[in-house]
C-alpha cells in the first residue's frame, strides 16, 4: 500500500467531474486500499478519488470511532434525500478550515462494492453527512462552495499564506 498526495484548494484538479467506474479488477482494489491507507493517516473520515487526482468515481469512509469499519461507495448514486440539518465540516483538501454546511438528514443510496456487486441502504447521522461530502467532491465541488465568495476567499488567502510559511524540507545533497 502507499499513502497518496492530496490536492488541496484552490487545485483546479478538485473542480473535476469524476467519470463512473467501469472496471471492476485488481488496480481499483489496490486504489482503494491506498486510499483508505492515506485517509486513516491523515486522520480524516472521508476521501474521494477526486482529491488524490484520480477522477473516477470512488470513495472510501469510516466514521466509526474505532477506526475499523471501512466502507467503500463506487458510482455511487443518491436515490433519495430526507430532511435537513447542519454541521460543521471539515476537509483533507482544505486542512484547518471548518464552516456549518446544510446536509440532508437521512439518504438513501445506491453503490457498488469494490467486487462489482451492487447495495443500496439508507443513511443517517454523520455518515449521512459525510457521504454528500465526498459525493460533492465526484462532481467537483467542495465544502467552501457552500460559503459567502468572501468567506470562500479568505480561507483561500489563508491556505497560501500558510503554504508560503511553511517549513521547507532540508535540500539533500
Amino acid at each position: 500500500m502507499a499513502r497518496l498526495e492530496i490536492l488541496e484548494f484552490p487545485d483546479p484538479r478538485l473542480r473535476t467531474v469524476a467519470k463512473p467506474v467501469t472496471g471492476f479488477d485488481d488496480a481499483l482494489k489496490q486504489l482503494l486500499a491506498d486510499m483508505a491507507e492515506t485517509m486513516y493517516a491523515e486522520k480524516g473520515i472521508g476521501l474521494a478519488a477526486t482529491q488524490v487526482d484520480v477522477h473516477r468515481q470512488l470513495l472510501v469512509l469510516d466514521v466509526s470511532e474505532s477506526r475499523d469499519c471501512l466502507r467503500v461507495y463506487i458510482n455511487p448514486e443518491l436515490l433519495q434525500q430526507d430532511g435537513q440539518e447542519i454541521s460543521e465540516e471539515g476537509c483533507l483538501s482544505v486542512p484547518g478550515f471548518y464552516a456549518e454546511v446544510p446536509r440532508a438528514q437521512r439518504v438513501r443510496v445506491r453503490a457498488y462494492h469494490a467486487d462489482g456487486s451492487d447495495f443500496e441502504e439508507t443513511l443517517e447521522g454523520l455518515h449521512a453527512i459525510c457521504l454528500q461530502h465526498e459525493i460533492d467532491h465526484l462532481r467537483g465541488k467542495l465544502f467552501v462552495d457552500y460559503l459567502s465568495p468572501l468567506k470562500r476567499r479568505m480561507v483561500q488567502k489563508k491556505l497560501q499564506k500558510q503554504k508560503r510559511y511553511a517549513p521547507q524540507p532540508a535540500a539533500v545533497l
